[in-house]
């Protein structure tokens, strides 16, 4: 369950055509809504997060929500094959990595079958993207269960900030991608039209053999964003479909669509209603391995009272179903194959000056789910405005995964003898997180550095059982992740920001034997480093450099990248942009759900591409 002010339906955003011509301090201005529920300047914030802004998306040249994510500096995000990735925050990385919550306009999008993403099904619009607030740590008083080591909110433009007519094609060794949105009036608001697709061509192994894994995507929606006195709706939809090509195996192909309505009432007091609501429908094919059909239907309702001397509080609840139907095959079974889960969830949040410039933020979520029932995820939070540039906060965090079905129903083969079953006593992980952040925004110079450490107890494990034939999931893992990320932007001048950013990440873990099945397989250290030049009115060029540290198990080699994007503004109407991705590496492995041969290793190409957008 999702509150709603992830998402202001009535935008008032500053739009740019260039980050250059905001200075810092208007940048630091942005308001987030991903850390307390409710608007906020990100140089308030009291947590380490990252925004991504419209035009750094359209600077980087990317074209689907993966590669989109990679502009964050506080996220591990990896490519594993042409419609596959690995993205995490704070460790734990890999296929089915579980830790981290992502959300689409406040609309969930992980799947309760893995408790994971599944990104080759997740797509929008980038041209229509507002922001993406970008939360790494704990974050489960906020926004529930499975938000353990961070939160991606995407949030999309408002309808009255896209009227008109777009169309944009794009074309190169990425891939090839086509899009167009029509954005109208209404009397009380607007409404805007879009369709999507694109084509990932096929991966290569590390001997350069191709490894046929074509992927194709196709998607539509609509928004309408409606405002009345101090009333604002918004109603909004998506469809989509995908094809991938499997070697050796009929094509895979998955399709759903959602609707979403999202309600908000001002009062006279100061206070505020949201209330929000959406169904989802989702069904995968994947063939010789499983078929789901998934309808989840969502309601969440939040009320801010209105503050009292900087006093303020908010509450709200929120239930979910979702109904899971799974067709199994003699590789794998889900049983019972089909399930019915729900969560349900009450929350309250109190902020409240404690001294000069000093803020106190508690809050807790009691949220119950069909497996370990009641989980309790509070939160104890302090803000010092230490000047009025700088921020200085500290935070305690109790946040919980709690199972799926892949950790009780999960059987291998599909037919017994069982080598690999279901924990019918698999009870929640948890995470206890102290983290420590400063923020400092000032005219020339922003940057936000944050140390943590996290100790998690009861991760899963794959327990061999006695007669050593079978193994059960169980929760004998235990660990500590500790780590520094950071990142900071200096306008050298008017024309020109560099950028810089850095994770350093140590894990440690106890329990079973780790090395047969680790949590996670991430990098000890990644930077960035990079530079905006508007090189005149019409013309911007972004040069970044990346580099990814060794991954220990299965071992993939340390890499640095090379990209770089010019766009020119040819008229008021029509946009080119150059983009180069991994211009100093014809190919490199970014990760390895398994130990495979170096020539089997899928690759990530050197690529350039070329798109062009027209606004009429």
């Amino acid at each position: 369950m999702c509150g709603l002010v992830s998402q202001p339906v009535w935008s008032t955003q500053h739009q740019s055509d260039s980050i250059l011509d905001l200075s810092l301090e208007q940048l630091g201005n942005i308001e987030v809504t991903s850390i307390s529920k409710k608007s906020e300047r990100l140089a308030d914030a009291a947590a380490a997060i990252y925004v991504i802004t419209n035009d750094e998306i359209r600077r980087a040249g990317v074209f689907t929500l993966p590669e989109a994510l990679r502009l964050a500096p506080n996220l591990q995000v990896a490519r594993i094959s042409a419609f596959d990735y690995a993205i995490s925050a704070r460790g734990f990385n890999g296929g089915n990595a579980n830790k981290l919550l992502v959300m689409i306009d406040g609309r969930t999008i992980y799947s309760p079958l893995h408790s994971l993403v599944f990104w080759d099904a997740q797509d929008v619009m980038l041209e229509d993207v507002e922001r993406i607030e970008v939360i790494s740590g704990p974050a489960g008083t906020v926004w529930g269960i499975n938000a353990v080591n961070g939160v991606i909110n995407i949030i999309t433009k408002s309808a009255n900030d896209t009227k008109g007519n777009l169309a944009q094609l794009q074309a190169g060794q990425s891939g090839d991608s086509f899009s167009a949105r029509h954005g109208g009036v209404l009397e009380a608001g607007g409404y805007r039209l879009y369709a999507k697709a694109f084509g990932i061509p096929n991966s290569v192994r590390g001997g350069g053999a191709v490894y046929d894994d074509t992927w194709r995507h196709w998607q539509g929606g609509f928004r309408t964003d409606l405002l009345r006195d101090a009333t604002q709706m918004t109603i909004q939809g998506d469809i989509y479909r995908d094809v991938i090509k499997r070697e050796m195996a009929d094509h895979a192909r998955n399709q759903g669509g959602n609707l979403q309505a999202r309600w908000q009432r001002k009062f006279d007091s100061g206070a505020t209603l949201h209330i929000q609501g959406y169904y989802d429908y989702t069904k995968r094919y994947t063939p010789g391995v499983y078929a789901q059909r998934l309808n989840m239907a969502d309601v969440d309702v939040q009320y801010a009272f209105s503050a009292d001397q900087d006093k303020q509080w908010i509450v709200g609840g929120g239930y979910r179903v979702a109904d899971d139907k799974v067709v199994n095959s003699a590789l794998l079974a889900f049983m019972p194959a089909q399930r019915t889960l729900q969560w349900a969830n009450l929350f309250v949040q109190h902020e409240r000056p404690v001294a000069q410039d000093v803020r106190l933020i508690a809050g807790t979520k009691a949220e119950y789910n069909s497996y370990t029932h009641i989980e309790w995820l509070p939160n104890l939070k302090l803000a010092w405005r230490a000047t009025p540039k700088s921020l200085l906060w500290t935070s305690v965090s109790r946040a919980v995964r709690a199972p799926s079905r892949v950790e009780v129903d999960f059987y291998v083969p599909g037919q017994p003898p069982f080598v690999l079953l279901g924990g019918p006593n698999f009870r929640s992980e948890v995470a206890n997180t102290l983290d420590f952040g400063w923020r400092f925004q000032g005219h020339r110079i922003g940057l936000t550095a944050v140390a943590f450490t996290g100790n998690y107890k009861r991760l899963r494990s794959a327990d061999l059982q006695p007669g050593g034939r079978t193994i059960e999931w169980g929760n004998a893992l235990h660990g500590r992740v500790s780590g520094l990320e950071g990142w900071a932007t200096y306008e050298v001048r008017e024309n020109l920001s560099v950028d810089v950013s850095g994770v350093w990440l140590r894990e440690r873990f106890s329990g079973v034997d780790v090395s047969q099945m680790p949590p996670g397989n991430d990098p000890r250290t990644q930077w960035k480093l990079g530079a905006t030049w508007r090189l005149d009115d019409s013309k911007s060029l972004t040069v970044k450099v990346r580099h990814v540290g060794a991954l220990p198990a299965p071992h993939v080699p340390s890499y640095t990248t090379l990209d770089a994007h010019l766009g020119w503004r040819l008229s008021p109407t029509v946009e080119l942009g150059l983009s180069g991705r991994n211009l100093t590496d014809p190919r490199h492995p970014e990760f390895l759900s398994r130990a495979t041969p170096d020539t089997s290793v899928i690759q990530v190409k050197r690529a350039v591409d070329l798109v062009v957008t027209v606004r009429f």
